[in-house]
C-alpha cells in the first residue's frame, strides 16, 4: 500500500479447513511508536491463530522473534536496492545467505516479496524488477531452496490501463512488453502467484455518487452486470480481482493464480475522505473475511481460492498522507481491537454485520444505482494549486513525493524521465508536481495540501520550466 513501509508484515490466518473456500491475512506495518515489540505480536498472532507472515524487509529482530513460533514468513526486498539485486548477482546471493538461509529453518521462511509497487515507485526502479527477481531466484537455486520459497512482486492496481467494467481489464501499454509479460513468465516458470494490492475504499471515496455504499462494503445489493460478459457482481473487491484476471487473459496467461497482498478500509478519515468510519470498516472487513472463508473464487473465476491479506493489523501514528493513512488497523498498539469482527471460519458462526445504513462520517447519504459511466466530475470552486515548501528540507519533500506518486495516488508519469515536467529535475520541482496532482485529485480538499508541512496553496499558476500544472482531473 504504501511506498514508505520499510518494516512492514502480511500475516496469513489459517482458516479451517474448507472445500472452494480461501485463506484470510493481515498485514502488521511498523511505522509508528506505540507498538509492542515484535515477540509481543508474535505472541498476538499466535493467540489469534496466525500462522503466517510476510515482512516487508528481513529484519533481524523479527526473523529472530519469529524462530520456532511455527509461523511461516514471507521476506521482502526492499525497492531501495533492487538496483543492486538487479546489477550483481553476487549481491543478491549475498542478501539471501544473509536474509533467508542464516534463519531458515528455524524462521520458516517460505516466499520472497521483491519489492513493493515498483511500478509507482519515483525512484524509477520498474527496469530494476525482472533482473533482481531472477538474480534473488538464482540465489535460491545454489542454496538449494527454489523449490520451497515462491517469489513475486506486489502490484498496485494503477498497473492496470483499464479496470471498469471488469471484462476489459487491461495493463498499461507502456508496461506490458517491458516488464508485465517478463513477469508473468517469471511466475508461470517458478510456480508462483501475482500478487496485486486492491482497496475499494479509493474506489469509493473517488465516486461515492455512482458507487452504492453496499456494493463497495459487500453487503446485500441488487449487483450489477458487466456489459462485457454478462456476469453480475455483488461487490467491487470481486469486480476488481476479475479486472486483472481478464488484463492477464487477454495477455494468454490465464493459469497464473493471484494472491490479494493489501485490501484494507479505514476507520477514521479526514472530513473529505467519504465513508472512512469504524462501521464501515468494520462491515468491509468482517465481510469480506466471511466472501473469502465460505466461498471460492470470483465471477470469472470461480474456482480460483483466493489469498487475502487485510491491511493493517495495528494504527499506525507515524504514516504521512490524510488521516486515513494513520487508521487502517484492526488494532489499537495496545492489542485492543478497533472494532470486533472474527478472523477464522469458528468466529463466523455468530457474526453479524452490524451495519445496514451506509454511513459517511457524521450523517447518512443515498447511494443512487450504478450507472454504465466512468469517470466522475466534481465541482470545483475558484482555481488554486499545491506546491512544495523548499524551506520543509529535503527529507521532508522526499517522504511526501513518494507517497504522493505511491499510495497517493497521484499521476507522477510526467515527472519520469524524458517526460514533459521532467525537467527541471529538482526535488522542489517534481515534489510540486507530485503534490499538486495530489490535490487535485482530492478535489483541492482541506487537508489535501499539506504533506506533513511540506506543501502549501498557491492561487497563482506554478512556474518550473515549461511543466503546465493541472487544475483537475
Amino acid at each position: 500500500m504504501d511506498l514508505l513501509t520499510p518494516l512492514v508484515f502480511l500475516i496469513l490466518l489459517s482458516p479451517i479447513s474448507l472445500s472452494d473456500a480461501g485463506s484470510i491475512g493481515v498485514n502488521y506495518g511498523r511505522i509508528s511508536d506505540e507498538l509492542p515489540s515484535a515477540f509481543k505480536v508474535v505472541q498476538l498472532l499466535k493467540s489469534q491463530g496466525i500462522n503466517r507472515v510476510k515482512i516487508f524487509d528481513a529484519d533481524p529482530s523479527v526473523l529472530k522473534a519469529l524462530s520456532g513460533s511455527g509461523i511461516k514468513v514471507t521476506v521482502d526486498v526492499p525497492n531501495e536496492i533492487l538496483f543492486s539485486a538487479a546489477k550483481r548477482a553476487s549481491f543478491a546471493a549475498s542478501w539471501v545467505k544473509r536474509n533467508v538461509a542464516a534463519y531458515h529453518p528455524s524462521t520458516q521462511i517460505e516466499s520472497i516479496a521483491v519489492g513493493n509497487e515498483v511500478f509507482v515507485d519515483p525512484h524509477n526502479t520498474t527496469i530494476y524488477l525482472i533482473p533482481a527477481m531472477r538474480n534473488i531466484h538464482k540465489a535460491l537455486i545454489s542454496f538449494n531452496l527454489h523449490s520451497d520459497i515462491k517469489i513475486s512482486s506486489p502490484l498496485a492496481l494503477s498497473a492496470l490501463q483499464n479496470s471498469y467494467p471488469s471484462s476489459s481489464g487491461s495493463f498499461r501499454p507502456e508496461l506490458v512488453d517491458t516488464v508485465i509479460k517478463p513477469m508473468l513468465d517469471f511466475l508461470r516458470e517458478t510456480g508462483s502467484r501475482l500478487m496485486i494490492n486492491v482497496y475499494p475504499f479509493f474506489a469509493y471515496d473517488g465516486n461515492s455518487d455512482v458507487i452504492p455504499l453496499d456494493y463497495a462494503l459487500l453487503r446485500e445489493n441488487p449487483g450489477m452486470v458487466d456489459s462485457g460478459n454478462g456476469l453480475r457482481y455483488f461487490n467491487l473487491f470481486d469486480a476488481q480481482i476479475d479486472a486483472v484476471f481478464a488484463a492477464m487473459s487477454a495477455l494468454k496467461y490465464d493459469d497464473i493464480e493471484i494472491i490479494v497482498t493489501e485490501t484494507g478500509w479505514p476507520s477514521k478519515g479526514d472530513e473529505n475522505e467519504v465513508g472512512a468510519t469504524i462501521a464501515n470498516a468494520a462491515s468491509y472487513n468482517g465481510n469480506l473475511i466471511r466472501r473469502i472463508l465460505t466461498r471460492g473464487g470470483t465471477p470469472l473465476r470461480p474456482k480460483a481460492d483466493l489469498t487475502v491479506y487485510l491491511f493493517a493489523l495495528f494504527n499506525e501514528n507515524k504514516k504521512l498522507g490524510p488521516t486515513s493513512e494513520r487508521n487502517y488497523g484492526l488494532f489499537f498498539p495496545d492489542e485492543k481491537k478497533v472494532y470486533d469482527i472474527p478472523f477464522t471460519t469458528e468466529g463466523l458462526k455468530h457474526y453479524r454485520d452490524g451495519g445496514h445504513t451506509p454511513v459517511t462520517g457524521d450523517h447518512q447519504v443515498t447511494t443512487p444505482p450504478m450507472s454504465g459511466g466512468g469517470g466522475v466530475s466534481k465541482s470545483l470552486n475558484g482555481q488554486s494549486w499545491c506546491v512544495a515548501n523548499g524551506d520543509a528540507g529535503e527529507e521532508r519533500l522526499q517522504k511526501g513525493l513518494d507517497y504522493a506518486c505511491g499510495e497517493g495516488g497521484a499521476d507522477c508519469r510526467p515527472i519520469q524521465p524524458g517526460a514533459n515536467c521532467y525537467s527541471p529535475d529538482t526535488l522542489e520541482a517534481h515534489a510540486s508536481f507530485a503534490f499538486n496532482s495530489y490535490y487535485q485529485k482530492k478535489g483541492r480538499a482541506g487537508g489535501s495540501c499539506y504533506f506533513g508541512g511540506a506543501a502549501y496553496v498557491v492561487s497563482q499558476p506554478p512556474k518550473y520550466g515549461r511543466c503546465e500544472f493541472p487544475i483537475g482531473y
